[in-house]
Order: structure tokens, then sequence, then C-alpha cells
């Protein structure tokens, strides 16, 4: 379940939210140009994908889709290098990212960013070039 889902479970659903008027009553509003707190990125964000990937805001249990996710398309950009930063904590994203490199058939190798570029903090993952980069 995700975080919106939740709280808009917790806080009653729809997205009619109240705002103080004048007087300092509540009063519902149900605006279209309105964000709703819960959920204000209703569309997909398409965000630019690099060469580093820092899964500092991503919770676990979305890790492993995101990081699948995040591979597959830097690999159609055409990266034979990216590096994902887990963090050093106490291992479990770096878990993941690890599994999830030693399961996807295109990740030639991987190992620990160097110290300079996060060390254990960070894992570097060596691509295969995508099919349709070969002969480009």
């Amino acid at each position: 379940m995700k975080l919106s889902d939740l709280l808009r479970k917790i806080f009653g659903g729809g997205r009619e939210t109240a705002r103080a008027g004048a007087e300092g009553d509540a009063e519902a509003f149900d605006d279209e140009d309105d964000v709703d707190p819960f959920d204000p990125f209703p569309e997909p964000v398409r965000l630019e994908i690099g060469d580093v990937f820092d899964l500092h805001t991503i919770p676990p249990r979305e890790v492993r889709a995101v990081v699948e996710e995040y591979l597959r398309a830097a690999r159609r950009k055409g990266f034979r290098q990216v590096r994902i930063i887990h963090g050093k904590g106490v291992g479990v994203q770096r878990e993941i990212v690890r599994k999830v490199l030693a399961s996807t058939p295109f990740v030639e190798h991987f190992a620990d960013a160097p110290p300079d570029a996060g060390g254990w903090g960070a894992t570097v993952a060596f691509l295969k070039a995508s099919e349709d980069k070969k002969g480009a």
C-alpha cells in the first residue's frame, strides 16, 4: 500500500479538504486547481535518467522495482556504468540492490564504489551495451 493510500484511509478519502475562511471557520473546497496534499503528483512524474541514482528517498519496499526500472532506463539511454547510492546504514537497501544486480542479465559485474564516490555506501554496476546501441 502506498503512503498516499494509507493517509487517505486514515484521514478519509476524497479530494475535499478544508481551509480557513475569512473569520477562521473552515470551508470545504473541491477545486481542480488545488493540490491534494495526500496525492501531490496524481500523474506520473518524469525524471531525467543519469548515471547516478540515489535511493535515500525510496522506501525499502519499493527499492527492488525502482532499481529494476532504473537499470532498464539507464541501459536504454546507453549508459555502460551506473552508480546506485544506497547508503551505509544496516545494509538493507545495499542487499536489495545487490540481489537485483546479480539477477539482471545485462549487468556484467558490480562492486563497491570508489572511496571518493561513496565507498561501500554505493554500488557501481557495469552494464552490457543494449542491442540497439551495439553498432552505434
